[in-house]
């Protein structure tokens, strides 16, 4: 499970699936899938869109770079289901999460676990 939780770690922008992960840990897809819940918490694939909105966020913050180039680089192939993604996982979308942290940059080196939780929107 940690060979494909690295995997994911490491390729999150590429196009993963369930059964290539299970290839990387040496079990059938079935059982990948219900291993990796129980060892990590939640599904492989929830775990892989988390890893890319964290990217996401570290991009919106630190670059002046479109979010349809953003959603594209972090692995997501829709600009609708980045943005639907980003808004279920940060609470909101990433155009007001870059207006809400525009010229700090740097100023928030925290990790993407710790950025998530409190820079989500009370209420």
């Amino acid at each position: 499970m940690l060979r494909a939780r690295d995997t994911i770690d490491r390729s999150f922008s590429q196009a993963l699936d369930v059964s290539a992960l299970a290839c990387v840990a040496h079990v059938s897809e079935a059982h990948f899938s219900r291993q990796f819940h129980a060892t990590f918490g939640e599904p492989p694939h929830r775990y892989l869109q988390r890893r890319r909105v964290e990217r996401a966020m570290e991009l919106l913050r630190e670059t002046e770079r479109p979010v349809t180039e953003i959603c594209l680089d972090v692995g997501f192939n829709s600009l609708g289901t980045f943005s639907r993604t980003f808004h279920g996982i940060v609470g909101e979308s990433p155009s007001a999460y870059r207006k809400r942290f525009s010229g700090q940059g740097a100023a928030l080196l925290v990790p993407a676990c710790w950025a998530m939780a409190w820079t989500r929107p009370a209420g």
